[in-house]
């Protein structure tokens, strides 16, 4: 599991101080080191909604940003759980009540601007990891999206999924072995 330098956390840290007192550059910063990693989450939790969740959860973690007290490891755990919360709700809802089906003569005039060909390439990892992680039980992929791809502890993972951080190592390792035994 790669950890952070102990550097980037205090700079990280001082970023979340100084965009509480309303420093765009700042935020900006705090947002392009988690953003990434909310998405891979969200992904999959709620697969193409994902972006759109994310955008919620940020509205909400701009609001309540003042009142945010801790470090930025604290900042993480905060956020994702917002952005938890919101998924959670997005799931419920659409079971409620299902999407209609996009028709394919609406998706022909919704052009890309970037090369297709390089995304599908850059994303196939990505993709392909989180496929294996969605394929562990629920608590282990949830366990290990948070410990590797959002980069918790596992108390601040604990607090996000309302578990011990015992149970949440526990069924870190147990997914990643698992995952581990797949790729062998």
């Amino acid at each position: 599991m790669a950890q952070r330098a102990p550097a980037d956390d205090v700079e990280l840290s001082a970023a979340v101080g100084a965009a509480q007192q309303g420093d765009e550059a700042a935020f900006r910063c705090v947002y392009q080191d988690l953003q990434p990693r909310l998405l891979r989450y969200l992904r999959a939790l709620v697969g193409e909604d994902a972006e759109d969740i994310a955008s919620e959860a940020w509205l909400h973690i701009v609001k309540d940003l003042p009142s945010f007290r801790g470090t930025y490891d604290g900042f993480r755990g905060w956020a994702t759980t917002i952005a938890r919360n919101r998924a959670l709700d997005h799931v419920r809802m659409r079971q409620r009540r299902p999407r209609a089906d996009t028709q394919l003569e609406e998706l022909a005039g919704m052009a890309s601007d970037e090369d297709t060909a390089l995304s599908a390439l850059d994303g196939l990892g990505t993709e392909r990891a989180l496929g294996l992680i969605m394929r562990l039980p629920r608590d282990q992929a949830e366990a290990v999206l948070l410990r590797v791809v959002i980069g918790l502890d596992a108390k601040t993972a604990g607090l996000v999924l309302g578990k011990r951080a015992g149970a949440v190592r526990t069924a870190a390792y147990r997914g990643l072995k698992k995952l581990a035994g797949e790729l062998q």
